[in-house]
C-alpha cells in the first residue's frame, strides 16, 4: 500500500517572560510517540520525522518565522 502520513500541530502559550517552544516541541512529540504505540502492532517501521518549530513570537528573542514556511 502507498505510504501514510500524520501531521501533527501544538500551540503553547504563557503570560510569563520565557517562551513555551521547548513544551510544544515536547507535545508533538509525546502525541506522535502515542501514535506510534497505538499503530506499532500494524507497522513495526513506523519512521517519526520533521519534528520542527514553526514560529515563535515574544521572549527575548521576538517573533520568528521557519523560513522555508514548512
Amino acid at each position: 500500500e502507498g505510504a501514510s502520513r500524520v501531521e501533527i500541530t501544538a500551540t503553547a502559550r504563557t503570560t510569563a517572560r520565557t517562551g513555551v517552544e521547548m513544551e510544544a516541541m515536547a507535545a508533538v512529540t509525546i502525541a506522535a510517540l502515542t501514535i506510534y504505540d497505538m499503530c506499532k502492532a500494524v507497522d513495526r517501521g513506523i519512521t517519526l520525522t520533521d519534528i520542527r518549530l514553526l514560529r515563535k513570537s515574544g521572549g527575548k528573542s521576538g517573533t520568528w518565522e521557519r523560513p522555508d514556511g514548512l
